[in-house]
């Protein structure tokens, strides 16, 4: 599989690609559901909405196959209305991030489906990393520095990262909206730039998934250490509407879990190229799958509120 950390250096370069028979980027959904004919699949925005064309319409095409039904993907403007549609049963099925999912889960406006597997493993890790002559050997030697954070719905590049500073006793105050009352100064924006960030000394230390700070042969990137590590954070899942019927349901995991290799190569179908899908496999999954991550969100007193502000 591509290098996850080589593709997120080159997302502006592949947003050029063009894939019709799909809709544009929305807020809102029109009022076509599966139960009226139609499989409406619905991308989260976290990668450029071309770029996510590609790389899911060799899936949403097996899909309409093995289903008969006509799949319509959709790019979300954001978390918020990925969220709207599924609690309204205008979209049917989406691919999110365990975080997002979580508070769709609290609000009830979705229902895990599946699992999905990537770089070896059905789960991740969560770091916060720093320099080796940085001076920082714990997180309370993080008082009143600047941190970088991924995107501020991320579970691995936020949710995570602000949960083992609160465990080491740091204030995180309004975090992740805001840094206002916390003992650091936070910066949110995406996992490559808050690496990006420390490598610039930037920051002094940078909450990420683990995936970002690694070098090609998977070792910790040179002149880096782990401050703390989070493991056995379930990987991103696929959701679907509460509206959904059992049969409807049934169809589409089925379906998905049947899917044939090649459907993960994007839409050149040649493996090990930029518009591969980042994960290669999925497996039925439900609440208790992604429970820890909803623990966390509880403990931090998120909701999904929370959602808009991205």
């Amino acid at each position: 599989m591509y290098s996850r950390r080589n593709l997120l250096k080159k997302t502006g370069a592949v947003g050029a690609l063009g894939i019709t028979g799909v809709s544009g980027c929305i807020g809102s959904f029109g009022e076509q559901s599966y139960g009226n004919g139609e499989i409406n699949f619905m991308m989260s925005p976290s990668e450029p909405q071309d770029y996510m064309r590609s790389q899911y319409k060799p899936y949403a095409d097996h899909l309409q196959e093995q289903t008969g039904t006509t799949v319509s993907l959709k790019y979300a403007a954001d978390y918020s209305a990925v969220l709207q549609g599924l609690g309204s049963g205008t979209a049917d099925i989406a691919e999110t991030g365990p975080f997002a999912a979580a508070l769709g889960v609290k609000a009830d406006k979705a229902n895990i489906a599946l699992q999905r597997h990537a770089y070896g493993s059905w789960d991740y890790t969560s770091v916060i990393v720093t320099k080796k002559d940085s001076g920082i050997d714990s997180l309370s030697d993080l008082e009143g520095e600047k941190v970088g954070f991924a995107d501020m719905t991320s579970a691995s590049g936020s949710l995570y990262p602000l949960y083992m500073l609160q465990k080491a006793g740091l204030s995180i105050g309004e975090a992740p909206v805001s840094d206002s009352g916390a003992d650091f100064t936070g910066t949110w924006s995406g996992h490559a730039e808050a690496f990006a960030a420390l490598e610039n000394d930037q920051v002094a230390a940078a909450g990420v998934g683990k995936f970002i700070t690694q070098a090609d042969d998977g070792e910790l990137a040179d002149g880096y250490k782990y401050v703390k590590t989070y493991e056995g954070i379930p990987r991103a899942p696929m959701v679907v509407s509460p509206n959904l019927s059992e049969e409807g349901k049934n169809d589409v995991i089925n379906a998905l879990q049947a899917a044939p290799e090649k459907v993960y190569y994007g839409a050149d179908g040649e493996s090990d190229t930029d518009d591969d899908l980042w994960f290669d496999d999925v497996r039925t999954a439900d609440l208790k799958t992604y429970e820890p991550v909803i623990k966390v969100a509880n403990e931090l007193e998120l909701s999904t509120d929370l959602l808009n502000q991205g």
